[in-house]
């Protein structure tokens, strides 16, 4: 689950598409419905049963028996059992390697959560610090996500780094179903203006200040809210109930988890995405937004922001109910044109930036 994993499934569709294998090691159960569902080959390698180890003995022993019979290795995150594995046995190997953290060197937890930031600066030191020096580079998905990684972690000399972007596949053209399954998911929308939020259900996703936001913007009275995603049950309530406390739980939908004809349908028919994310490295659902030509609003704590306001492929706020505010306001000041010249200029950035191939292209020149 998560953005990263998708990511890591869409580049294998661009490997492949470019004449590349890719083929995944992880610490999944065998077992595992989506080890069989997997597009690439998959060596699952987790312990099956109740007991879980930490350290994976099995994936350092299947790596060193195997690393020579490819060209380069991508290590996918950090601050894992996978990471532990890869920096046994890769750094002294001759095969290259890259490290993709995937936006896990922000430091959005040294604010947040003290304690576990404690205890990643003591993996760091004696684990993944290592990993990195010795790899082909360190890959990134955006300038300000290389800023934030250097600035933040001592001993950073000797790290190579690389921005290559992130994005998406293509979406699928937009089909009748998809309205329908949309409309089945989300009774009633058909026809309706509406916002959207389209992923994990999280407080580092700055949920509370977008519904704040939405009940004060003056130009969102005749909107809806669709908060779409997956998320701890305890902690939806509490939005829900928010909602309702702010007077406009009537006007704010909340259908799960969306996939699917489902998941296109409502992203294809909404005014605008919107992601009021505190810290957010990418966000591979902005991507898709802008692939399938919808305006989209995100805070000036994703670190695609400055890709957007700089090519105007939508509105950038504050990560305050302020901003959110006002950014939904002169949203509903743009007219049906300015709308769609808004989506065509994100499809153009996603061509450019963020279709999967190009980034797919950018990694392999990190071996060739």
């Amino acid at each position: 689950m998560g953005g990263a994993i998708e990511g890591v499934l869409r580049l294998g569709d661009a490997y492949r598409a470019l004449g590349h294998e890719q083929h995944l090691l992880t610490l999944d159960d065998p077992g595992d419905p989506w080890v069989a569902q997997c597009p690439s080959p998959v060596v699952a390698l987790g312990r099956t049963g109740p007991t879980k180890r930490f350290y994976p003995a099995r994936a350092i022993n299947w790596l060193r028996a195997n690393l020579s019979q490819f060209d380069g290795v991508v290590v996918d995150g950090l601050w894992n059992a996978s990471t532990l594995a890869a920096a046994r046995v890769l750094p002294a190997g001759q095969t290259p390697y890259c490290v993709f953290p995937h936006g896990m060197l922000d430091p959005w937890f040294r604010k947040h959560r003290p304690r576990k930031e404690w205890l990643k600066r003591q993996l760091f030191r004696v684990n993944e610090r290592r990993l990195l020096r010795s790899a082909r580079a360190v890959l990134f998905t955006a300038e300000q996500e290389r800023q934030l990684a250097r600035n933040s972690w001592p001993g950073w000399s000797g790290i190579t780094e690389q921005v290559v972007g992130f994005g998406t596949g293509d979406p699928p053209h937009h089909e009748d179903a998809m309205d329908r399954a949309a409309n089945h998911a989300v009774p009633g929308i058909k026809g309706l203006r509406y916002l959207l939020f389209l992923s994990r259900l999280h407080p580092k996703k700055g949920l509370e200040i977008l519904l704040d936001g939405f009940a004060a913007a003056h130009g969102a009275g005749e909107l809806r809210l669709v908060i779409a995603g997956p998320g701890d049950p305890a902690y939806v309530m509490e939005l829900q109930e928010r909602a309702r406390a702010l007077g406009i739980g009537e006007r704010v939908d909340w259908p799960g988890m969306l996939s699917g004809d489902a998941k296109w349908g409502i992203l294809y028919n909404c005014e605008a995405l919107v992601l009021s994310s505190y810290q957010e490295n990418f966000g591979v659902v902005v991507a898709e937004a802008l692939a399938c030509r919808r305006p989209v609003i995100v805070s000036d704590q994703v670190n695609i922001h400055d890709d957007i306001a700089s090519r105007r492929a939508g509105l950038v706020c504050t990560a305050t109910v302020a901003g959110v505010a006002d950014t939904l306001d002169a949203l509903s000041q743009l007219d049906p044109g300015a709308m769609d010249a808004m989506g065509a200029r994100g499809r153009s950035l996603f061509l450019e930036r963020f279709d999967m191939c190009r980034v797919a292209e950018r990694i392999l020149a990190q071996f060739l």
